[in-house]
């Protein structure tokens, strides 16, 4: 065995704020009873917009898990992957400031949107008081990174760094990032992806997305894989994991919750949605190859699910593409249309679900639809029981990005 094949990468922590549920815990009961999060747009100064329904983080107190110091410099986007890194963290069993070598913790984050809701906020200060009323930190609260910054210095962080600034593949990319630190010499990687993409700045920047749902009921605003289709409903929240090599989490005492076993990314241009059918099946194949998987071998799908005609088409022929026969037989999930798409942080919360489903032998519903019209053997209703060893996670971005993640059942990693 090579040197980087004897650092395999593998998830020892989960962290989750969710529309469903802040905490691993709230997060996966909601998801395995196929409860529904979706609901009207309450934020304030959406009321008057055309996007009614949405998956908004309601039970998220960041006075409560954030300190005041950090929040003042931060967008509600890095309230969530702070708090979700503290989590992921504490269930790592990893204290921030207590490692011998900070600089064998690195931070990688993914970003679409940024700091949305801290940026209007400064602006309308400009262009309403003047100049002398914005605040230093607008110049860093708005920026792509600033999750990954704030991460790192306040958990005293100094290893390798970076932020995937992307569409919502980007999620799946980072964790493609950190495994390959991992594999390259780098202990730990804290990762994954939050975004708060509901500030009315926000908002009307996303309404030019002939994706986005403009249906009012929130129970058929999001119905993937349907007749009924109709566009997706976007959310806010994420997801934070902390990756490492196998060793130092067996070391410390941790828990290898699964391995990070294969990724694989095309990107086949934005909104071409047929032409995603031929890019989604190169990344899962890409994928598979770098896990050593055969198609077969795929226990479970986590769908990207767009919720577009077209779009939910050339996933399902995609799928099929791939994994051959398996691919109309193997159980596929989408949780997501109970939660909504929370653009980079919506793959990372189907990372952490996909997880947690191979610990339990349980694959989570499909909330919203029965109806299925595609080939795909799509779980709806209520859980399926399931030996499940390994899983595939899927993700496309509007932009046109593909991903494809292959991860492996913790029990049968170990050394």
């Amino acid at each position: 065995m090579t040197a980087r094949h004897s650092r395999r990468p593998v998830i020892s922590g989960i962290g989750v704020v969710a529309p469903n549920g802040v905490g691993t815990d709230a997060f996966w009961k909601a998801t395995r009873e196929g409860v529904s999060a979706l609901d009207r747009v309450t934020r304030e100064g959406c009321g008057h917009l055309p996007l009614r329904v949405a998956g908004e983080v309601r039970d998220f107190d960041p006075e409560a898990l954030v300190e005041q110091r950090f929040l003042v410099q931060t967008d509600r986007f890095t309230h969530f992957a702070m708090a979700a890194a503290d989590l992921a963290l504490a269930d790592a069993r990893l204290s921030p400031g207590e490692h011998d070598e900070p600089f064998a913790i690195g931070v990688v984050t993914a970003a679409g949107s940024g700091g949305g809701e801290f940026g209007q906020r400064e602006l309308q200060r400009l262009w309403g008081q003047g100049p002398t009323y914005v605040g230093p930190y607008q110049s860093i609260a708005w920026f792509y990174a600033a999750s990954t910054g704030q991460i790192s210095i306040r958990g005293g962080f100094k290893g390798p760094c970076g932020v995937v600034a992307s569409d919502e593949a980007g999620g799946l990319d980072a964790l493609a990032h950190a495994a390959s630190a991992v594999r390259r010499g780098t202990d730990t990687v804290v990762v994954g992806a939050a975004e708060a993409p509901l500030a009315p700045y926000s908002v009307v920047c996303q309404l030019g997305y002939r994706e986005l749902s403009a249906a009012e009921e929130p129970e058929r605003a999001y119905r993937p894989f349907t007749a009924h289709a109709c566009g997706f409903v976007p959310a806010e929240g994420g997801a934070m994991l902390v990756v490492e090599a196998e060793s130092t989490a067996l070391a410390r005492g941790a828990a290898v919750r699964a391995a990070v076993a294969g990724h694989a990314a095309t990107f086949t241009g934005a909104s071409r949605w047929a032409e995603s059918r031929e890019g989604l099946a190169r990344a899962i194949r890409g994928a598979l190859d770098e896990a050593g998987c055969a198609p077969e071998e795929i226990d479970v799908v986590f769908a990207d699910a767009l919720g577009l005609p077209e779009a939910d088409r050339a996933e399902a022929l995609a799928i099929a593409d791939a994994l051959g026969a398996h691919g109309t037989r193997v159980p596929v999930t989408a949780p997501k249309s109970g939660t909504g798409r929370a653009y980079c942080g919506a793959p990372v919360l189907d990372v952490a679900a996909a997880v947690l489903s191979l610990e339990h032998g349980l694959v989570p519903p499909t909330p919203h639809v029965f109806d299925v019209c595609h080939d795909i053997a799509l779980v709806t209703g209520t859980a399926r029981p399931a030996e499940l060893r390994t899983a595939l996670v899927l993700s496309r971005g509007l932009m046109g990005s593909n991903a494809a993640l292959v991860l492996r059942r913790g029990a049968d990693n170990l050394s």
